[in-house]
């Protein structure tokens, strides 16, 4: 799959100045091929008719597929297509029916559509829709690169695109990516089924920020993030490899106004005296949804049906108007939908219909804007009652139509909407017998009480709109810009980088302190499972046979593994947070004497928790003793933590003991050894030219604070530190002391 036809370069230069770019799954205009040539249409659409107005108030450009298939088109439509929606700030991705089929109405609806929506009996796993997935997110990220001018906000939107903000931040200059989702993030336990789970997720947590309609979305979301990758999170802030990741709700509003003014265009006023004489007198009932099994129409139809057996009374003084848009009509399940829902409806008017009256009056088609208005606003009732849905704004156009303050919500509480609107009737949509009593309880409702409950919602659709919305997520996505930019201020640059490798081959006696877990190799699940490649034994091996290379090791492992691992290397090896140190070939000696008669108490207490953790271990060392919890449920273990410190510090009130809390272990060492004063030997073993100290965790804190001025001091991730600047992960550690390798031989001059 390929970007059609590249723009040329005159419309690259036009939009040079910095912008907000929209990416989604479709333009805002659709495409079609006439026999008089290209036709422009006004796309019909959630996402599209959500930022029309915001996108009038902004420099925005949009990016998408403009609905057209590559092979519908010759290289000179395309261009013309490509010169035509340029002047719309628009750029196509044109893409093939067989990608269309397997993208859109494969992966996304067939995969990720019934799976986030709970319908897990209708996803299906096929590897080759996924490729096509990722193979179209690559296609859009190409896209992307036409347009993007450093300094630009990128915007991502839905389920149709959820690789695409890391392919972003590993391809583009210092990228702001948002990223929002318009449907359920489902839970964990759902979730969990998907076979490329940590793909999606790691595509996620390439944005800047992410945006949900609710906080249960965002909960579920960070809940998978912390079970499925590790990621732990701080008030919604997650710690990625480059950078820091912002989960937020932000519950999509409408354009109020344009919704609230309808009744007096004559248009519309026209509309409902057609809608008004189709009915007479009786009270209407609205449904209105795109055909989808998500939208529960069949259950609804049979909560109608409930509602009119058991109240006979309303037979023939109510009408449900019930309006199906066609919705993929490329998928077989929706096919078979249709046929549901026409006998279903046939069932209905078989049942209860008089004549001169319809109980159900049924569409299958698309209806114009002016109609739909005319039946918001002249809608007794509004069933808005989807089995499950992101959002659903229909229940907040419906409100926002309703200026006289009539008229009644039934919302199911399976909707986003649900927690915004707790005015409306809210039901549970597979209750039939709920529901018909709503439908009851509207019919029968005072005016005052309308109004009342109406005039609150109204109140805040006006406060939050579509404007207000998109402005927030805006506004946050800078305000984590400029976190991300403060955290990162320290980072190791390749001007800095070359300065620190330029700076260490002009020295000739040069101390190289280390730090072993998260610095050399990655953190793994067992502290056992962590011993040394070949590749960082080699790079160690050619630092210590430098002669003008002081290599130490420091580490809170226990000194018999560091001695199995590490021994035979001539380097100088610190263990256990700086209780033993010793040089290659010689033995072990202690810092100073250290008493621990506490271990036999913690150790007890450890290992209570230990059982009741599984997936926990137990590290056992000559003076501390370390809890590592890693492969434990992360839910458990964040409770078990927090009891197990409050334990800790009640129990050893009145020892001389440190508590140390790392990354996924718990760890109690005697108090006064820390790996600051461990190092102190070999800092003053002589006048060092040159000190450089890498480390990843709380520990290695000691280790930078007692580091003389002037030394090169670099931690490993973003987590604020003492260290001079940081790094982002073990393998640009090991490339940094590959290139001190590579330094200067003795026969070179230093200095």
């Amino acid at each position: 799959m390929v970007l059609a036809d590249r723009r040329s370069k005159g419309h690259h230069q036009e939009i040079k100045m910095l912008k907000l770019i929209v990416v989604s799954n479709r333009l805002p205009v659709k495409v079609r091929k006439k026999k008089s040539g290209m036709v422009f249409e006004k796309a019909v659409g959630g996402l599209a008719s959500g930022l029309g107005s915001f996108r009038d108030a902004h420099k925005m450009h949009w990016i998408g597929w403009p609905g057209i298939a590559r092979e519908r088109s010759n290289r000179s439509e395309r261009h013309h297509i490509i010169s035509e929606l340029a002047k719309k700030r628009m750029t196509p991705v044109f893409l093939t029916k067989k990608e269309v089929d397997d993208h859109y109405h494969g992966f996304c609806n067939k995969t990720i559509w019934p799976l986030f929506h709970y319908f897990t009996q209708y996803a299906e796993y096929e590897r080759s829709f996924y490729d096509s997935y990722r193979s179209v997110n690559r296609s859009f990220m190409d896209a992307l690169k036409e347009v993007y001018n450093k300094g630009d906000l990128i915007w991502v939107h839905d389920y149709h695109l959820m690789l695409l903000p890391r392919m972003i931040r590993e391809e583009l200059d210092d990228p702001n990516i948002g990223f929002f989702l318009h449907i359920p993030f489902p839970s964990y336990e759902v979730f969990r089924l998907f076979p490329w789970k940590k793909d999606l997720m790691n595509g996620l947590l390439g944005s800047d920020l992410i945006g949900f309609h609710t906080y249960d979305y965002v909960n579920h979301f960070l809940k998978s993030a912390r079970r499925i990758l590790g990621n732990e999170h701080e008030l919604g802030m997650i710690e990625c490899r480059s950078h820091y990741c912002k989960v937020d709700a932000f519950p999509m509003g409408i354009d109020f106004q344009r919704f609230t003014t309808a009744s007096k265009s004559p248009s519309v006023k026209r509309e409902q005296k057609i809608v008004r004489n189709s009915v007479g007198d009786r009270r209407i009932i609205l449904s209105i949804d795109r055909l989808d099994y998500t939208k529960g129409i069949l259950s609804r139809l049979e909560s109608y049906d409930r509602f009119l057996e058991t109240h006979p009374e309303f037979q023939e003084k109510v009408a449900m108007i019930l309006i199906a848009v066609p919705s993929r009509a490329e998928v077989d399940r929706y096919e078979q939908l249709k046929c549901e829902l026409d006998m279903k409806v046939g069932n209905v008017q078989g049942k209860y219909a008089r004549i001169g009256w319809d109980p159900v009056s049924y569409i299958n088609r698309f209806i114009t804007y002016d109609r739909l208005m005319a039946l918001y606003t002249s809608a007794d009732i509004c069933l808005v009652t989807p089995l499950r849905d992101g959002m659903n704004l229909i229940a907040k156009e419906y409100v926002a139509s309703r200026n006289d303050e009539k008229g009644m919500l039934v919302l199911s509480e399976m909707a986003g909407s649900a927690q915004e609107m707790g005015e409306a009737l809210i039901v549970n949509p597979n209750d039939h017998d709920e529901v018909a009593n709503a439908i009851f309880v509207a019919l029968t409702m005072s005016e005052d009480e309308m109004r009342d409950r109406n005039r609150s919602m109204r109140r805040r659709l006006m406060r939050y709109d579509i404007r207000k919305w998109g402005e927030d997520f805006i506004r946050e996505m800078e305000v984590v810009k400029k976190h991300n930019k403060v955290a990162l201020s320290k980072r190791l640059s390749p001007e800095i980088r070359d300065g620190i490798i330029d700076e260490f081959r002009k020295k000739d006696r040069r101390l190289i302190l280390l730090d072993y877990d998260g610095t050399l190799l990655p953190l793994h699940p067992r502290p056992d499972q962590a011993g040394p490649d070949d590749e960082i034994l080699g790079i160690l091996g050619s630092l210590t046979s430098d002669i003008r290379n002081r290599v130490v090791i420091v580490s809170g492992r226990d000194r018999k593994t560091m001695d199995d691992w590490l021994g035979h290397l001539d380097l100088g090896i610190c263990a256990e947070h700086g209780v033993w140190s010793r040089e290659h070939g010689m033995d072990w000696t202690m810092l100073e004497p250290i008493d621990s008669p506490w271990k036999d108490t913690v150790r007890s207490l450890l290992e209570v928790y230990s059982d009741r953790t599984p997936g926990s271990i137990l590290e056992e060392k000559d003076h501390s003793i370390a809890w590592h919890y890693r492969n434990s449920n992360p839910e458990i273990a964040s409770l078990r933590t927090k009891e197990l410190i409050g334990d800790l510090f009640e129990l050893t009130t009145n020892q001389d003991v440190a508590i140390l809390e790392g990354d996924k272990v718990i760890e109690v060492k005697s108090r006064g050894i820390n790996k600051g004063r461990g190092v102190l030997r070999f800092l003053n073993e002589e006048q060092w030219k040159y000190i450089i100290a890498l480390g990843d965790d709380v520990t290695d804190e000691d280790v930078f604070q007692v580091l003389p001025e002037g030394a090169c001091s670099i931690k490993v991730g973003l987590k604020p530190s003492r260290a001079r600047y940081s790094i982002d992960s073990v393998n640009e550690v090991r490339e940094l002391l590959k290139c001190f390798v590579d330094a200067p031989k003795d026969n070179e001059k230093v200095l």
